[in-house]
């Protein structure tokens, strides 16, 4: 199994979030894709090993993680780089030394690295610092935002028909917080939030993304529906699915694949129950996320929306769903949200007239 530049993939296994973001960001800058990326008792609870080429593990203390050796010493014949520096803060000159003798060890297991240009940092984009810059960051827009005429309000509490999965990874925060700033109130819908994000930072993330939005994050409950208004964001530890009845369950297995939650599998399983009333917006992320999802979604006859490439901070996850040709729509975050109030508004009108003919 090989990256995009011809390298196997790396893992990384932290008891510390922002060392697995540190990790993550010097791996990326070096042109090595990560296939896991997580702290101990995630990696030993997967159901399958990730193949990964190198694994790299620092750890507060590693007597608390004694078992973890073993496991990967049994899982794996690739190299595995025990006992890291902790990582300074990023842009110091401290810093710059760690990331050259980590480049060091990497380049002494997997040959010369070139180091990539105009590379974003991961925690530049999703840390919590820059999550809580968010806060103080006003809509751009100066319009008043109302439903068109023709869109009754959704009654509040109400049950939503409609879902639309929000999809986001790496820059994904300040794309769907502009998204949603851009969203007259009382829409008849719903949103399932799918983001790439260490489970430290969810609660930041409610608060930031329901600053000034009309639509308000709540987390993921057991028996739980989505209204209309609700922005439900999915758990990252344990996957989530629908019942027959539409409430959601929390499963007792972690998400497929190196990151929670799994968008893929966030997707299948929103689709899965709703068919073609649950529809798709991939926003900032790496990787190739959705490519596999896409296409069943578009057989259900559901709406696949991507963010156009030079609004986000890593555009591979939008671009990979667009390759597919499964999109019907891309724009920045504002223009995403004014299709979708036109999307819904002809949809009410349709309905609206089908109902008048038939009566």
């Amino acid at each position: 199994m090989t990256g995009q530049y011809g390298r196997a993939p790396v893992g990384i296994v932290s008891d510390v979030v922002l060392q697995r973001h540190r990790l993550q960001a010097a791996a990326a800058k070096f042109g090595l894709e990560v296939c896991f990326s997580g702290d101990p008792e995630r990696l030993q609870g997967q159901p399958g090993f990730p193949e990964a080429g190198l694994w790299l593990v620092t750890l507060k203390d590693e007597a608390d993680h004694q078992t973890l050796f073993d496991y990967l010493l049994e899982s794996t014949e690739a190299p595995v780089l025990f006992g890291l520096d902790q990582a300074p803060a990023s842009g110091s000159l401290e810093y710059f030394r760690w990331e050259r003798r980590l480049l060091s060890k990497l380049e002494q297991q997997l040959g010369e690295l070139e180091e990539l240009e105009e590379q974003v940092e991961p925690t530049q984009l999703d840390s919590k610092s820059s999550l809580e810059e968010l806060t103080e960051q006003a809509p751009e827009t100066d319009v008043t935002l109302e439903l068109p005429q023709w869109l009754t309000p959704a009654t509040p509490g109400s049950v939503a028909e409609e879902v639309w999965v929000l999809c986001a990874s790496l820059g994904g925060p300040a794309a769907v917080k502009a998204f949603l700033d851009n969203l007259p109130p009382g829409l008849p819908i719903g949103f399932i939030y799918a983001q790439h994000i260490d489970g430290n930072f969810a609660e930041v993330l409610t608060r930031v993304l329901g600053r000034h939005a009309h639509y308000k994050l709540k987390h993921a409950e057991e028996n739980y529906r989505v209204k209309n208004g609700d922005v439900v964001l999915m758990p990252v530890e344990h996957e989530w699915t629908f019942e027959s009845t539409g409430v959601l369950t929390e499963l007792e297995s972690p998400w497929p694949g190196p990151y929670g939650p799994s968008i893929e599998r966030v997707l299948l399983n929103t689709a899965d129950h709703y068919g073609a009333h649950c529809h798709a917006i991939l926003f900032s992320g790496m990787g190739n996320d959705g490519v596999i999802a896409a296409p069943l979604l578009k057989a259900y006859g559901s709406r696949i929306w991507v963010q156009e490439s030079t609004s986000c901070g890593n555009s591979s996850m939008p671009d990979s769903v667009a390759a597919t040709g499964c999109s019907s729509f891309t724009g920045t975050p504002e223009q995403l949200a004014r299709e979708l109030v036109k999307t819904i508004e002809k949809s009410c009108l349709l309905k609206g007239r089908q109902k008048r003919d038939t009566a």
